[in-house]
């Protein structure tokens, strides 16, 4: 919305002042909001997952951070640290022997926090599923709060699974309770 001096802004009654008031804030072009909703917009434009890519799904990972699909326009920037990180996506099969290191990368990461499984495999043992050393998905380990289904998922696919996480951190904030 271009803003002219014959634009009109949308009219918001802003609680606890009068329509004065409200008008006034309006014409300054000044938006209140409640301190959270602003943290958690913050939170959400500025992802810093940790890179832990276990299998095929890694290559599809790497792709999406790479130049053509560039999720730093989003505002995810990959980091290699747990204690730089508040998003964890695991990429790939998750062996039995794997799970208490990944853990031990979630509890590094400080709060917030959260998780993305990625592919069959992470979600829910993918081809391996009967296998004596896979596991049956990684929330058994972590909670997930948002899984990006396929075998392998494309980065398109990670990239709406990253925009819904960031909806639900946003949604979160507002009191609401979210399951992607």
């Amino acid at each position: 919305m271009e803003l002219t001096p014959d634009a009109t802004l949308p009219v918001i009654e802003y609680e606890g002042f009068t329509p004065e008031e409200s008008a006034q804030l309006r014409s300054a072009g000044i938006v209140l909001a409640p301190l959270e909703q602003m943290k958690a917009w913050a939170r959400s434009n500025s992802l810093w997952p940790m890179t832990f890519g276990l299998a095929c799904c890694a290559i599809e990972m790497m792709g999406a951070g790479a130049a053509h699909w560039d999720l730093d326009r989003f505002g995810i920037i990959f980091r290699a640290s747990p204690r730089q990180s508040d998003v964890m996506i695991v990429a790939g099969t998750v062996t039995k022997k794997m799970g208490p290191l990944l853990r031990r990368l979630y509890d590094q990461m400080a709060e917030p926090k959260w998780v993305v499984s990625m592919g069959s495999c992470a979600t829910a043992g993918g081809p391996y599923v009967r296998s004596y050393s896979v596991m049956k998905g990684v929330d058994q380990v972590v909670p997930v709060d948002v899984y990006v289904p396929g075998c392998p998922p494309s980065p398109p696919a990670l990239i709406y699974g990253l925009n819904r996480l960031q909806d639900k951190i946003r949604a979160e904030a507002r009191g609401k309770k979210v399951s992607v």
